[in-house]
């Protein structure tokens, strides 16, 4: 008879509220959380792109059941749009695509920002988890296939211009699951003839976690408890 093999890891259940940094995955976030609390189970509520930075909640041990409605939680995003430049991946990360001289004023922002508020039609871009005929966009753009993703319902409930720079122009918004920025950077540059890229991203909140609640690796490293002796941490 065979026996059922000893569960790894400690019975510990919670949520951690981590400040990713920038150039982490969401994956190697929760992989080395879940070893620094040495956990059975662990997941993440929202992916963060490596690029991005902010609020990725973790959810240990039995708060793993509750992921999904921290996932349907109400989003807050603080970005930086660079513009005369398409990129294959909206972000900084792809290649150029698409170049243009111009470069939009503030008042033609302003008045393009109610079409990109309240319930909207969104296409997700060729880098993302979005899986079609059972594989991830990313890895069908990857091999250099061109993928056709049907645009999707998102709801964004508040989009503030603060600021014009010479970096791009500063965005802060209120969002529902789903939505995709770098897709807000891709619709927004074709709209204004001008382009666009996401050049910095942050997400500050996710619904019912705010700021206050943020936790860093390297805090979490000061404090960690019962390492074994001789074990390394994964990057």
């Amino acid at each position: 008879m065979s026996r059922r093999g000893k569960k790894k890891g400690r019975p510990v259940s919670g949520w951690l509220v981590l400040d990713k940094p920038v150039g982490m995955g969401s994956t190697d976030a929760v992989s080395k959380i879940k070893w620094l609390f040495q956990a059975e189970k662990a997941g993440h509520a929202g992916t963060l792109d490596p690029l991005a930075s902010g609020m990725l909640p973790i959810a240990l041990g039995e708060a793993t059941k509750t992921v999904p409605y921290v996932q349907d939680g109400a989003k807050i995003y603080h970005f930086t749009v660079a513009w005369g430049e398409e990129r294959s991946t909206d972000d900084l990360e792809g290649p150029v695509t698409r170049t243009s001289d111009k470069r939009p004023t503030a008042s033609e922002i302003l008045a393009l920002l109610p079409k990109y508020t309240g319930v909207i039609m969104q296409t997700p871009p060729q880098f993302s988890a979005i899986k079609i005929s059972g594989e991830r966009a990313y890895d069908l753009a990857r091999e250099g296939a061109t993928v056709d993703i049907p645009e999707r319902e998102v709801e964004i409930g508040r989009f503030d211009l603060v600021e014009m720079t010479d970096g791009g122009t500063v965005f802060e918004i209120e969002c529902g699951k789903g939505t995709y920025v770098r897709s807000l950077a891709r619709d927004m540059g074709r709209d204004l003839g001008c382009f666009g890229h996401i050049a910095t991203l942050r997400r500050t909140e996710v619904d019912p976690f705010t700021a206050e609640d943020f936790v860093t690796i390297a805090m979490l490293e000061a404090a960690r408890f019962g390492e074994p002796a001789g074990s390394e941490a994964p990057e």
